[in-house]
């Protein structure tokens, strides 16, 4: 896992935010940055938005623009301005992911907290390679993607480790259950990985049964929210899109609403401390 100082897509969330705060301080519109730097209005948003990249010769023109003259001040936001520019090991997996997917897994490596509502198929986070090689071949054709696909969800199963501090909630629908993937061995195999994850003290997995009928998640689809530690409130919601593309958004109150939903959903689905007993009986329906 990539500490969060470490981390080029925290980083750059950071940075945004930062520079967002001093325009507003210095009372200045985004059409008036873009006037005074030179630059297109279009550029300022792209850059506020974190779509384009930002050099640190441009970031120290804006701070100085913005008023932000403090040594320690500006100093510190040029290493932030840096970090955000690196490599990370997701990186090598953009051209394979796309660009969205690859910043979600930066995302993801951050987070305090997951909260996962997954319908038809398990969270990719919690796949074994032979369950995830089963479910890539119905979105990807080519095999070398599929083998890059997989290896990257290896690599993002890092972060489940207890030791990391970071809290995983799942609700998962009893179709993810109940569907056969590959064949019985690999639904064994998968079905006693979630038994095992579950019992770390970090992870939380419930399964939503069919029973209960019409539910909010039915509204909203496959989604995640993840939650940053810090001063302000932060969170990203991950939307799934045809499967495997998810759309992003770091909108507040878009995230409550998520959030809300979820906890709704948990209180619908099965403890988490009968996961046990009902994937022991799923196990007994493959035989």
């Amino acid at each position: 896992m990539t500490e969060p100082k470490k981390n080029p897509v925290v980083q750059q969330r950071r940075l945004r935010a930062e520079l967002r705060k001093a325009r507003d301080q210095a009372r200045l519109t985004q059409a008036q940055v873009a006037e005074e730097m030179d630059w297109s209005v279009s550029k300022v948003i792209r850059v506020e938005t974190g779509a384009v990249g930002l050099s640190i010769t441009d970031l120290r023109g804006l701070l100085q623009l913005y008023g932000v003259i403090d040594k320690a001040a500006v100093d510190d936001l040029v290493q932030v301005g840096k970090t955000s520019r690196k490599r990370a090991w997701w990186d090598n997996y953009r051209e394979s992911l796309g660009e969205v997917v690859t910043k979600f897994i930066g995302l993801e490596q951050s987070a305090s907290l997951v909260r996962q509502y997954q319908e038809e198929v398990f969270p990719g986070l919690v796949q074994t390679q032979a369950y995830a090689t089963e479910v890539l071949k119905v979105f990807a054709a080519e095999r070398e993607r599929i083998q890059m696909s997989v290896e990257a969800r290896n690599k993002r199963q890092a972060i489940l480790d207890p030791a990391l501090s970071v809290r995983f909630e799942f609700v998962i629908e009893e179709s993810a259950f109940r569907r056969i993937v590959g064949n019985a061995e690999v639904m064994r195999e998968q079905l006693e990985l979630l038994k095992t994850l579950n019992r770390q003290p970090n992870v939380s997995i419930q399964v939503l049964p069919f029973a209960k009928g019409v539910h909010l998640g039915m509204k909203y689809g496959s989604y995640a929210v993840l939650e940053f530690s810090g001063d302000e409130q932060d969170y990203v919601v991950a939307r799934e899109s045809r499967g495997v593309d998810l759309v992003l958004s770091d909108d507040l109150e878009q995230a409550g609403e998520y959030v809300e939903s979820f906890v709704d959903l948990q209180k619908l689905a099965t403890p988490s401390a009968n996961l046990d007993e009902m994937i022991d009986r799923y196990i007994a329906d493959l035989t």
